[in-house]
């Protein structure tokens, strides 16, 4: 954009859209070293904070308009804050979609097990309260979808590599308790191995709980 933001120092040289455009830099930095970066709060809503000010810009320049019918001199900035509008919301939309696909990469590579993936402390902090809300609704969404036909398919399965055969040896790595499973309830302590159902047991092998023996 050509206009400086208004109502700043005078060695602020820093245009309407410069700290929309950080937000999808920082995207896009997040993909190319495939890590999430801790949730941007202060520069989300320092751009929010400059969407209202464009705004307020834009009313300005409408009513201006309105009391002189003849004056057409803020035609020109309206077309330049509609525009930083536009981009700002853009790269705000770019920000928080890039995110929200990461974590639900993340909850798949998991099996969807969202307690396993909220249980690091690492990646929780990086998160917005927002964003762990989220993942709680779309885990709730996943679970009532799955149950609806269980029995016939596990949504949560891989399908890259689809398995060869309905039933799985595994042997236990990490104790996981009495799971529920076709043949009843199975207690995985670890270094006993069992031959399940692999669909009951799916999640806990992508977990690294069992392994395929």
């Amino acid at each position: 954009m050509e206009r400086a933001i208004p109502n700043m120092a005078s060695t602020d040289t820093r245009q309407f859209g410069d700290l929309a455009t950080q937000l999808a830099q920082e995207s896009r930095r997040s993909t190319l070293t495939d890590t999430l970066f801790k949730y941007n709060d202060s520069l989300v809503r320092t751009v929010i904070r400059e969407q209202r000010s464009l705004e307020d810009l834009i009313n300005s320049a409408i009513t201006a308009q309105a009391d002189n019918a003849t004056f057409t001199g803020d035609a020109p900035a309206l077309l330049l804050y509609q525009t930083a509008v536009l981009r700002n919301k853009r790269c705000l939309l770019a920000y928080h979609t890039h995110r929200l696909d990461r974590l639900k990469d993340m909850y798949w590579a998991l099996g969807g097990a969202l307690p396993a993936l909220l249980a690091d402390n690492d990646l929780r902090s990086r998160l917005s309260p927002h964003e762990v809300d989220f993942l709680r609704k779309y885990n709730a969404s996943i679970m009532e979808f799955r149950g609806e036909f269980s029995a016939e398919l596990d949504i949560a399965s891989s399908v890259t590599h689809p398995p060869r055969d309905l039933h799985a040896l595994v042997r236990v790595v990490r104790d996981c308790g009495v799971i529920q499973t076709e043949l009843g309830t199975i207690d995985f302590q670890k270094g006993q191995r069992f031959m399940v159902r692999r669909a009951d047991v799916e999640h806990l092998i992508v977990q690294g709980y069992l392994e395929e023996v």
